[in-house]
């Protein structure tokens, strides 16, 4: 009789992991990873692999990630704004006044008047009487009454209800009104319809509107009177004394 083979021995099953249970997976072995090819050492040439990507540099620093922490004294600045802009004061800066310095004068129109070329004005008004002297004014103009000394002047203005005595030495005068005295008018002394001049009367060019006056002594001055300043007195030379007789014979 032909023998039967003997069927071969069942595999043994695997022993159930540790702490399985019910519903517990066995672990199933993971394939080996893939090793990356050697990356050839320095000095040495090797082919380029698709697998390896360059290092990035170190750029020696790293950002922070700590979270930030708002306080109610940390101020963040608006959006939009330079970190400086949250810096900048709202309230206006005070000018500080220096004592001693006098303060500037500014014109309507808001410039600093100069004191170079604004000029000095005396106004007398009406029912307004002045008398003495009066020095270092440029323009002079009369409304009212004034008895006095006009010295270091520029201009006089006498208005038709005006009335000046006294004496006056000016550049040029324009007189609507009375006046009586010694005037000297280096420049133009012009007399209106309504003006009267009676005194000693000096100038260097006149001119009359039709129905003033004149009274009293008139001279014109020359050219070089009205603008040279008065020449001053020629010296004095003593004759030299004799010299006395020595005594001495040859």
């Amino acid at each position: 009789m032909p023998v039967k083979p003997e069927p071969p021995p069942p595999a043994p099953e695997p022993a159930p992991a540790s702490g399985g249970g019910p519903g517990f997976a066995q672990a199933v072995d993971a394939p080996a990873p893939q090793q990356a090819p050697a990356t050839p050492a320095a000095g040495e040439r090797g082919a380029y692999s698709p697998f390896v990507s360059p290092t990035p540099p170190s750029t020696g620093s790293e950002t922070s990630t700590r979270p930030s922490m708002n306080t109610p004294f940390s101020t963040s600045p608006a959006p939009g704004t330079a970190p400086g802009a949250a810096l900048k004061s709202d309230i206006p800066r005070r000018v500080v006044d220096i004592p001693g310095t006098p303060p500037k004068r500014t014109t309507p129109s808001g410039d600093s008047a100069t004191p170079a070329t604004e000029m000095r004005k005396l106004i007398v008004g009406r029912d307004i009487s002045l008398s003495g002297e009066i020095a270092a004014c440029d323009v002079l103009v009369v409304e009212g009454t004034v008895e006095a000394k006009l010295r270091d002047g520029r201009i006089v203005e006498i208005a038709d209800t005006g009335l000046f005595k006294g004496s006056v030495e000016i550049d040029d005068a324009d007189i609507g009104g009375r006046f009586e005295g010694d005037i000297t008018v280096r420049g133009t002394l012009r007399v209106r319809a309504t003006g009267k001049i009676q005194g000693n009367i000096r100038y260097g060019t006149l001119e009359v509107e039709n129905g003033g006056q004149l009274s009293g002594t008139v001279e014109v001055l020359t050219g070089i009177a009205a603008k040279a300043p008065a020449p001053s007195p020629a010296p004095v030379y003593s004759p030299a004394p004799a010299l006395a007789d020595s005594g001495l014979v040859d």
